[in-house]
This record gives structure tokens, C-alpha cells and sequence, in this order.
């Protein structure tokens, strides 16, 4: 099948790439000309673990191709066309979606035989209506309109798209869901052949808008509230990964996302919560348990700080290694990092900040320092502050991190990642989240 990809982001490129791998004959299109021409040669824009193999097979073999609009948008179109443009948060916490509206209105006004608009962006409950009212109901083509809202986790979003947990797809029309539906048939039967399930939930376009606000909003629930019982825990001497592990093994309740620690970040949870909590005040509805959730997020960032403020009296002369800037592990993406905070915090104590990440993306750090190795961030530090769990962090050798750190040696594990025995053992004074008998020798 014939399919156009509008972005080429973190979803679009990932939807183009993948669905090109599946056998359709895909082109993805982005209005910057520098990022078209580095992807014709193979070089992806963004860090995603196999993303560049898959797209150079898959230019090679014919599938998959790159282009501007810049010669009109019409050549251009399939009677697939997947919307996957930015939609970032304004600073009221709505989405921002003037990237979408133009998008859409470029498609409307170039159509000129029938398609199915299918919107892979996040966009709030009701946008899919809007779109339809305000450019496609006026298209010279017949235009139909799914949401189909994207799940994929960022470093492992190549993995998430062959493997989906589902497909939720919302039209307007049985015809344009049934289309969809078809895109996706190849992604079906490979997972039937591996013997996994694919369920495509088929439902109306507001729900569908909804399912992918509603899931993200859960999840930061989730993250929030065990690290509201990791605060407790600290306080009443209890154990965060005993109680995790206790409340996890509840198929009620499951054990993912009770990962205790700083906070979540990255491109979707901190945007989506608000959205939906902006959304939902704009209809009337005070949605308190969402505003608790972000509430506890801003909160949970400001622990390091707090505890080196309590540890360290004279932090203002201390230096300070920072480790991790990227929001998760296995991505370069440092939207909503806690680093982003963190960081300022320290250096408005008067600490001397050096950071380091092994793949994040640039960083406006103002008077703080990037280094080039783990160890030149650790060189003279008081203490150290993980931010972000890579691998190559959590296994540090920690007796050599302790021969070039300074006294009191504090390492504060901002993700409950680390062994504390093995921090301990070298030396260093070990701190985390709600793991009070930790920090004892």
C-alpha cells in the first residue's frame, strides 16, 4: 500500500521506517530540507536503538523515501497520509497545535482524490472534530479521518512498534478504520506468527484521542504515588523496594512503573498530564487527583538538593557531579529531564557543577560543565547525583569513583538503581529514595 508520513520526529520516523519494514511503499515527508537530506544518506536525527539499519535496508530495497513539500504537496499524498508533527506544550500546559492545523490544512487544500487522514500526533480530546470541521469538511477530496494514537517507548520504540500491547484506531467512518485496519494487517500477522497478540481496539475518534491521555496520565499516577509511599517509607523506616515488590506481585496492580526515584520526564508523561489537566479546566472540571500527580513530580526533583543542603552545610563550596542528563536511559532526548532542574538548583546553592551523559542531546547548563568522561565529573566531587540509570553508570566501579571524589564521597541515587552494598563497600556515603536502612553502614 501507498503511505505518506507527515514528521519525522520520534514518532513519524519510527511509523515511516517500521511500516516500510512491513512492505508498504512509505514517504516521509519534513519541511526541514538538513534533516531530508541526512536521512536519504541513512543518518537518523534522532538516537533510536536499529532505527539506521532500517532505514537504509529499506531505502535500498525502494520502500522508503524522504522529501520536502517544497514542490507542492500533492505528488506527495497516498490514500494513506499518517499526521506525526510535533505538538508541543504551551506554556498554560496546552498543546500546542499549530503544528498539526498547518499540516492538516496544507493536505486539505493540495487533495485531489480520496484519502484517509490518520493522526498519529497527541492531540487533546475533541481536536480530531475540530479538524474535520474547520479544514476537511471544505477539501475539493473526500477526506476521512481516524485517530490513531502512537504507544512507543523512546529507546525501545523500534521493538514497541513490532510488538504492540494494541492499536487504537478511532474514525469517523467503518470504510476509514477498515483502511487503517489494513495498514497495519502485515504488523498482525507477524505478531500471530511469533505467536503474540495484536488486539486493534476500533472505536470513534474521541475516544480514541482519549485512550492515549488517559494511559499517560495512569502511568504518571502510578510513578507519582509509589514515590509519595518511597517518601513515607523514608519516614517511618520501611523499605520502597520491599514494598514495591509486595504490592507488585498483586495482579491487580502489577509491578511496572513502581519504580521509585525523582520523577518522571521526557516528551510525553510531563506534556500529556497537563494537557489533560488544562483540558479538563477548560470543560469545567477540576481533575485534583491529575494536579496532585504533576504536584508530586515537581516535588520529587527537588530531593537531591535537599538532602545535600542537609549533608553538605557549606555546598556552596563544594563540586557536584551530576550523571545523567538524557529523561531515560537508550535515548538522546532531554525534554523534561530532572537534570533540568537539578542542575540550576545546585548552582543557585553555589555549587560547582559538572555533568556528564554519554548521549544526550545539547544542553543549555548555564554556569555548569559538561565533561567528556564519567570520571572527569567525579574528579574533586563532594557528591554525586544520578540522574539518569545507563547501564554504563549503574555498573561503576566504585571503589575508582571514591579515589577521585572528594570527602564525604555522597553518592544520592536518584533512581534507586544502584547496589548500595557496593557504593557502601568503596567508601561512599550512599543515599536514594525510600530506602532508609540503606544508608546505613
Amino acid at each position: 500500500m501507498q503511505v505518506t508520513v507527515v514528521g519525522t520526529g520520534y514518532v513519524g520516523l519510527v511509523q515511516g521506517v517500521c511500516l516500510a519494514e512491513l512492505g508498504h511503499s512509505v514517504t516521509c515527508i519534513d519541511i526541514d530540507p538538513a534533516k531530508i537530506e541526512r536521512l536519504t544518506r541513512g543518518i537518523s536525527p534522532i538516537y533510536e536503538p536499529g532505527i539506521e539499519e532500517l532505514i537504509t535496508a529499506n531505502v535500498a530495497a525502494g520502500r522508503l523515501a524522504f522529501s520536502t513539500p517544497e514542490g507542492g504537496w500533492a505528488p506527495l499524498l497516498s490514500e494513506v497520509v499518517f499526521i506525526a508533527v510535533g505538538t508541543p506544550m504551551a506554556d498554560n500546559g496546552a498543546a500546542d497545535l499549530s503544528y498539526v492545523r498547518s499540516a492538516v490544512d496544507s493536505i486539505a487544500r493540495a487533495a485531489t482524490g480520496p484519502m484517509t487522514l490518520v493522526m498519529k500526533s497527541t492531540v487533546p480530546p475533541g481536536t480530531g472534530a475540530t479538524l474535520q470541521a474547520r479544514f476537511l469538511a471544505h477539501a475539493d477530496a473526500e477526506i476521512g479521518y481516524v485517530s490513531n494514537p502512537e504507544f512507543l517507548r523512546e529507546g525501545s520504540a523500534v521493538r514497541d512498534f513490532f510488538e504492540p500491547d494494541r492499536i487504537v484506531l478511532g474514525g469517523s467512518s467503518v470504510a476509514d478504520v477498515e483502511r487503517v485496519a489494513a495498514v497495519y494487517a502485515p504488523l498482525v500477522d507477524r505478531c500471530a506468527a511469533s505467536g503474540l497478540s495484536c488486539p486493534i481496539v476500533k472505536t470513534d475518534v474521541a475516544s480514541a484521542e482519549t485512550i492515549k491521555y488517559a494511559s499517560n496520565a495512569f502511568l504518571s499516577t502510578k510513578i507519582s504515588f509509589i514515590n509519595e509511599i518511597a517518601n513515607v517509607c523514608d519516614c517511618v523506616g520501611a523499605d520502597i523496594d520491599s514494598v514495591a515488590e509486595g504490592m507488585g506481585l498483586d495482579v491487580r496492580i502489577g509491578r511496572h512503573f513502581l519504580g521509585a526515584g525523582i520523577g518522571y520526564g521526557g516528551s510525553c508523561f510531563p506534556k500529556d498530564t497537563r494537557a489533560l489537566d488544562f483540558i479538563s479546566t477548560l470543560n469545567g472540571y477540576q481533575f485534583d487527583l491529575l494536579k496532585a500527580v504533576i504536584d508530586v513530580n515537581n516535588r520529587q526533583r527537588l530531593l537531591p538538593v535537599i538532602h545535600l543542603a542537609k549533608a553538605l552545610p557549606d555546598l556552596h563550596e563544594r563540586t557536584i557531579a551530576v550523571l545523567g542528563l538524557a529523561f531515560k536511559p537508550h535515548t538522546d532526548d532531554v525534554r523534561e529531564s530532572p537534570a533540568i532542574d537539578i542542575v540550576p538548583l545546585l548552582l543557585e546553592e553555589g555549587a560547582k557543577v559538572r555533568c556528564y551523559d554519554p548521549l544526550a542531546a545539547p544542553l543549555d547548563l548555564g554556569e555548569a560543565v559538561r565533561c567528556d568522561t564519567v570520571w572527569d565529573a567525579l574528579s574533586g566531587a563532594s557528591a554525586a547525583v544520578l540522574v539518569t540509570d545507563w547501564p554504563e553508570l549503574v555498573e561503576l566501579d566504585w571503589a575508582r569513583a571514591r579515589s577521585v571524589m572528594a570527602d564525604p564521597a555522597i553518592v544520592f541515587d536518584g533512581r534507586n538503581a544502584l547496589d548500595a552494598s557496593a557504593v557502601k563497600a568503596a567508601g561512599c556515603v550512599y543515599m536514594a529514595v525510600g530506602r532508609p536502612g540503606a544508608h546505613r553502614s
